[in-house]
């Protein structure tokens, strides 16, 4: 894996489902500089339930101030340009750019998928364990660490910025 050409990214959202919005982005390169860490306005309430998991609020100061995705989507694509992508969960975080930013970029977020790495689909099968379908068992971000004896005390989970930090620890303890 070659690490100069590596940018992992992370969302926090407002929930799961198909009405979900971005409520904060992060992206790192693949020495653990931040490339971008913002709050996003997801331009729609953020549930209790969210808020419980990620501690964002829409009484947030931070939120209040904070642009739409749309006006930052220039910057992620160039960031994200020429660079192989990696996502704990891409399928969620793809799909969650998607639902969040306007169509005039659904075109770009697609082409996304083209070199993106899905760290927790590669984990799984690294890892080995099957659930009850024979299919490997996706894990939780922070029992993979703990499984590859990887110290999760340092971070936060559920903040976008240490979960991209997580995912490429993650990421060097196993892949090539």
């Amino acid at each position: 894996m070659d690490l100069s050409n590596i940018v992992v990214l992370d969302t926090e959202t407002t929930g799961l489902d198909s009405e979900s919005r971005i409520c904060e982005i992060a992206l790192i390169d693949g020495d653990g500089g931040t490339l971008l860490h913002t709050l996003i306005d997801p331009q729609m309430p953020i549930p209790q339930s969210a808020t419980d998991i990620h501690q964002i609020s829409d009484d947030s100061i931070s939120l209040a101030n904070a642009p739409v995705l749309d006006s930052v989507m220039p910057r992620i694509l160039n960031l994200l340009e020429g660079k192989e992508l990696l996502i704990y969960n891409s399928e969620f975080d793809i799909r969650m750019l998607k639902q969040s930013c306007s169509d005039m970029y659904h075109p770009k977020v697609s082409e996304l998928t083209q070199n993106t790495r899905c760290v927790m689909k590669e984990y799984a099968e690294f890892y080995g364990e099957l659930n009850h379908y024979g299919d490997y068992k996706w894990q939780k971000l922070t029992n993979a660490l703990e499984q590859q004896d990887i110290d999760t005390k340092p971070f936060i989970a559920h903040s976008a910025l240490d979960d991209c930090l997580m995912t490429l620890a993650l990421a060097r303890s196993f892949m090539e």
